[in-house]
């Protein structure tokens, strides 16, 4: 048999094949591609389905993070992807980035900037556009909600104040944290940052709801009004 020849996955040990290898060994000893094999189920006659997941995980430089911003168009330009395997990849990713979600709202209590990040990273640090959400406090720093205030392009979005204590009177809570995303990955506030900031604050100091901090999250980090002294 020729090195490059072709081996289906049909024709592997027990042990390599990846469902049969999750069943027996377990979910974790399997390789992103294997996983990724399970979900498109089926390769083409010249290259097995662990191999094409190895083939589109390589053009991401194997980073998940990456794989999930890839749009359905982008995921059927693969040989051997076609709508019903590339929908069946975006829905498992979008599972993951919403798991991600559920396990940082489990950080009820907010102690630090850090902890804020984690709560807010799965929700909007990936976008490809402008969110800005408010998270909502008891006097215990517990988390008793987190709303999206508003939406916008790339460029910007817009705050309506009186919306954001309208719902914290609403919910009886005692203090916010205002977080937006910076899709440009950019962590320098803006001058409409710290504008819109120090108008929520002073808004705030009147109805004896403290704004504790302001967040510029990214994909991989953030920017905290708070640890920065900018209040």
């Amino acid at each position: 048999m020729a090195e490059n020849s072709f081996f289906p996955i049909t024709n592997w040990s027990e042990d390599d094949k990846p469902r049969e290898k999750l069943m027996l060994k377990g979910k974790s000893v399997l390789s992103d591609a294997e996983l990724i094999a399970i979900l498109i189920g089926s390769g083409s006659r010249n290259e097995s389905a662990v191999d094409l997941s190895k083939r589109i995980l390589a053009s991401v430089d194997n980073n998940l993070n990456a794989l999930g911003k890839l749009s359905l168009s982008q995921l059927i330009q693969f040989k051997g992807i076609g709508e019903a395997k590339a929908i069946s990849i975006i829905a498992a990713l979008e599972l993951g980035r919403r798991r991600r979600s559920e396990d940082a709202i489990e950080l009820k209590k907010i102690t630090s900037s850090k902890i804020i990040f984690e709560i807010m990273q799965p929700i909007i640090g990936e976008l490809p556009h402008e969110e800005f959400w408010i998270i909502y406090m008891n006097n215990s720093n517990k988390v008793i909600a987190k709303s999206q205030l508003s939406k916008g392009g790339i460029t910007g979005t817009l705050v309506d104040v009186r919306i954001v204590f309208k719902t914290a009177l609403e919910m009886g809570a005692t203090a916010l944290i205002l977080c937006h995303n910076h899709p440009s990955g950019t962590l320098i506030p803006s001058d409409a940052d710290k504008q819109i900031t120090r108008k929520l604050k002073l808004a705030g100091d009147s109805l004896e709801i403290k704004v504790l901090d302001h967040l510029i999250v990214t994909e991989n980090s953030y920017f905290s009004f708070a640890d920065e002294g900018i209040f």
